[in-house]
């Protein structure tokens, strides 16, 4: 029996030519949490289960994907089985596991798959060679779940991070090629799926203050009323009648969704193709809209930072970033930040109306943000459904306040 800040583990493991060799021991490791809280496991990360492996059963493996979380009443689970790779048979007793963890399925990740991470630390040693870069340590991996993977490869000329992707973040490398000179990571290389890219100084900077969410903000408009949309790379495009068919299959699917909400989504839905025209007389363009902006997806000090994260972006109203990112931050703060975020747009399009076009965005970015989601589920394997199931009703519950207030 683990212990509140603890977490069971086990691993299936392969080689990584995908023969199964069987299931570890459970182990336990180490949550980080703050004293005063419950603690909060982060599935995606990888260290923290790579260390206490390595301790606990003398292995170094790969973690490739979540298998299976046992639940338990509350919150946390009583164990978690992740697939992870290991070059070799290690020494240690194994059990037969459930056949079933280990089968292949449609949408699995690549980087999820037998060998699927030595194909990219290749492609990567490559990529660095080309340009000169030795890889002088061992890579280390960061972090695996659908969305992305992630190692940090040293080199002689610093920390470089190998980021892949799934096939729909794919234009993540081309998005970052062109915005090249601004405020993003400097891109090294890239393939289809992964880009190489060079370290940014500083701390992830989640839990920000209102004067740096206010830089965030002016960081984000200054890219988005510079960067002409028609000289970005082929990247998806949002308008408010484009959404209605996802958004009607995301509501018919959100079971867990009252009567009363689902008759409030239902009447947006209805209305999206007005709501494309009303806020195109609003007077704000179509821009580049970053997709997830959030004080977590942007790292650096007090004199500078950096945007990252580039996988959701699209092209469509500028303020639709702005449901996200007020999300994470708090309530008392929300006026003052809306008020400076609006007046930026005032500046950078004159004459525009951004006030009015927030007014009109609030339910539709609820509404677009659990289409998003529910894209999640719809293009990832069941059992990593984990990390997105409860988001799609989530928000169309927030679109139903937004509708109704």
């Amino acid at each position: 029996m683990t212990t509140g800040a603890e977490l069971s583990v086990r691993l299936v493991l392969v080689l990584p030519g995908g023969m199964p060799l069987g299931v570890t021991a459970p182990f336990t490791v180490s949550a980080d949490s703050d004293p005063e809280s419950e603690p909060d496991w982060d599935w995606r990360e990888a260290p923290a289960v790579l260390a206490a492996a390595r301790e606990a059963l003398g292995i170094v493996p790969t973690l490739l994907r979540l298998a299976r979380v046992t639940p338990r009443d509350g919150d946390r689970p009583e164990e978690v089985v992740y697939v992870a790779e290991v070059p070799d048979r290690p020494e240690l007793p194994l059990h037969d596991g459930d056949a079933s963890l280990i089968a292949d399925a449609p949408l699995r990740m690549a980087w999820a798959k037998p060998g699927g991470p030595g194909r990219y630390l290749m492609w990567a040693q490559a990529a660095l060679a080309a340009a000169g870069i030795a890889i002088d340590g061992r890579p280390e991996q960061v972090r695996t779940w659908n969305l992305s993977a992630l190692w940090r490869l040293p080199t002689a000329v610093g920390t470089v991070w190998l980021k892949a992707v799934p096939p729909f973040f794919s234009h993540e490398g081309a998005v970052l090629e062109r915005l090249q000179g601004f405020a993003v990571p400097r891109l090294v290389a890239r393939t289809d799926d992964a880009v190489l890219l060079a370290d940014v100084p500083g701390d992830d900077r989640y839990g920000a203050g209102v004067d740096t969410a206010r830089r965030m903000i002016d960081l984000l408009v200054g890219i988005q009323s510079s960067v002409d949309p028609s000289t970005l790379p082929p990247i998806p495009r949002w308008t408010p009648a484009s959404l209605a068919p996802t958004a009607e299959r995301t509501l018919a699917l959100a079971d867990d969704v009252d009567a009363e909400d689902r008759t409030a989504v239902a009447s947006l839905i209805a209305r999206l193709p007005r709501l494309e025209a009303d806020l195109a007389a609003c007077g704000l363009p179509d821009t580049l809209v970053h997709g997830d902006f959030h004080p977590g997806n942007l790292r650096g000090d007090d004199d500078r930072l950096v945007l990252l994260d580039w996988g959701d972006s699209g092209i469509g109203h500028p303020l639709l970033d702005h449901a996200a990112f007020m999300e994470r931050m708090p309530a008392a703060a929300a006026s003052t930040l809306t008020t400076h975020w609006t007046a930026a747009w005032r500046t950078a399009a004159p004459g525009a109306d951004p006030e009015r076009a927030l007014e009109l965005l609030a339910p539709y970015g609820a509404l677009r943000q659990a289409t998003l989601y529910r894209g999640f589920l719809d293009r990832i394997e069941a059992s990593e459904h984990v990390y997105h199931a409860a988001d799609p009703a989530v928000w169309l519950r927030r679109t139903a306040a937004l509708v109704r207030g």
